[in-house]
């Protein structure tokens, strides 16, 4: 393989690892987004709850007020029967005190009908109080990982771009022209293996005299149906390697 093949396949490496690494930068703060807004949501539901039964402690204590005005009714219209000089006033009294009670006795059912919904939103809040307590705590832990997790992509991602840069300097600018465009069309990848004498990339086979000009590596060659660049690279064969290595004298 060619020094300009080595070359031009580590920069493809490195491109596509450092397209990962801008991937998930730039993810993560979505990421962070995303749980935020849902630990917002969770917090506007609690808000809900807690005023629900602030308005139900609320509503009871009208309601408990109420009664003490119309005890303080049947009380005084009760003084005011004794004085009472006819039936008729006398009747008259007794249908208002009967209209207190009757009064009293709707402000009671409706508090026993608060009490009972009370119940279950105090235990509501309660209960989304600590899950919301557990979830900050998630969240904050999460926002840590994740300013952790860009931060040594970011010092992975300087890496990359420094080696590339490093690469680049020894290549022919035609040559990274071309690896360019090629990258450009084909979103990434502009080199593939031609090894076993078809492109891997489109899975279109070489003409066998192509194949044996690729083999030979004299000059770069092009992918006929794809336009990327190829290369070969046979497997090694570590028992012909062995028999080959002179023995030790």
């Amino acid at each position: 393989m060619s020094p300009d093949i080595k070359a031009i396949l580590r920069i493809q490496s490195l491109d596509q690892r450092g397209a990962e690494l801008e991937k998930e930068i730039a993810a993560l703060p979505k990421h962070i987004a995303q749980i935020e807004k849902a630990l917002d949501a969770h917090n506007r539901k609690l808000e809900v709850d807690r005023a629900a039964l602030a308005g139900n402690l609320r509503d009871r204590k009208k309601y408990e007020d109420d009664i003490k005005v119309q005890n303080l009714k049947i009380s005084k219209l009760r003084d005011q029967m004794l004085l009472a000089k006819t039936n008729e006033q006398y009747r008259a009294f007794q249908n208002e005190i009967e209209f207190c009670e009757k009064e009293i006795a709707k402000c009671e059912d409706r508090i026993l009908e608060l009490m009972a919904s009370s119940e279950t939103l105090d235990k509501n809040v309660k209960a989304a109080e600590v899950a919301l307590k557990e979830e900050k705590q998630q969240v904050e832990a999460e926002k840590d990982r994740a300013r952790s997790r860009t931060a040594a992509d970011q010092q992975f991602l300087l890496q990359v771009r420094e080696e590339r840069a490093g690469l680049v300097a020894t290549l022919d600018p035609k040559l990274l022209q071309q690896y360019e465009r090629i990258r450009k069309k084909w979103k990434g990848r502009a080199v593939a293996d031609a090894t076993d004498g078809r492109c891997a990339s489109c899975q279109i086979s070489m003409r066998p005299q192509y194949f044996q000009d690729l083999k030979k590596a004299e000059k770069l060659l092009m992918c006929e149906s794809c336009g990327r660049i190829l290369y070969y690279n046979p497997p090694v064969n570590l028992e012909h390697e062995m028999h080959t290595v002179p023995a030790p004298r």
